[in-house]
């Protein structure tokens, strides 16, 4: 295969992988479809010999320059669509996409934000919890007798599909800039807290309620500026109820 084009602005994020032959073999298929950057979240104490004997000396590099982090939301937080992965379903998961129409997304944007792929634990997955940090969520189909998919071939189908995209999409000079994740977190803890406080959510279960306006606002697609505008409507919201509505 020739020299492929590197796209620094999509990276892989891979909380807490159990096996170090398994990022060895993300780096491998990252460096074949051209990803720009790997993040591992959690995992720093992985065998590097066993990782660089599963990328080959080709993606020595891609290795080298794994960024390692504590938190999932620290390793997220610059980044303004974020695409999960998993292999189960339910309403608290989505929503689900087939991993062409996130890659079809991810050209579109990447050209103006930075694109993260996020790949859960081998044994477990992404929780609801951590998906609810998504945009977006792939699910790969798969045979209905086997639907289990080792780590590094989830990473290179929807790399695959990506590099394809990139290669049919022409880049927009005026594409949307998105607000970044630590922006919309910090938003929806704010919109889940006013809508506490007015009696609008049920405060055994918060979450049923925000997921649909978390799901609402992905579709949107919001802008630091909007975001911004979002949150004064909220302070101005919570001024006039601490005033007792005069």
């Amino acid at each position: 295969m020739g020299a492929q084009k590197i796209n620094k602005n999509i990276s892989i994020v891979l909380f807490r992988p159990k096996h170090a032959g398994n990022v060895g073999a993300v780096a491998r298929a990252a460096k074949n479809m051209g990803m720009g950057k790997i993040i591992v979240v959690g995992s720093s104490d992985l065998d590097h010999e066993e990782m660089e004997q599963r990328s080959t000396h080709l993606a020595k590099d891609m290795l080298d320059a794994i960024q390692y982090t504590d938190t999932l939301r620290e390793a997220l937080g610059n980044f303004q669509y974020i695409i999960g992965t998993t292999a189960r379903t339910g309403r608290a998961r989505g929503p689900f996409v087939t991993p062409r129409e996130a890659a079809r997304k991810a050209a579109a944007l990447a050209s103006h934000n930075k694109i993260a792929l996020l790949f859960g634990p081998e044994d477990t997955g992404l929780t609801n919890e951590q998906l609810r940090l998504c945009h977006c969520v792939v699910t790969i189909p798969t045979s209905r007798e086997f639907t289990s998919l080792n780590l590094s071939h989830a990473v290179m189908i929807l790399c695959y599909e990506i590099f394809l995209a990139t290669r049919t999409t022409a880049p927009s000079s005026d594409g949307p800039r998105l607000a970044m994740s630590s922006e919309l977190e910090g938003m929806y803890g704010q919109i889940g807290e006013l809508l506490l406080r007015v009696g609008f959510l049920n405060r055994e279960n918060p979450e049923y309620w925000l997921l649909d306006i978390r799901r609402f606002f992905s579709r949107t697609g919001l802008s630091s500026r909007e975001v911004k505008i979002v949150r004064g409507i909220c302070r101005q919201i919570e001024w006039y109820v601490n005033k007792g509505g005069k």
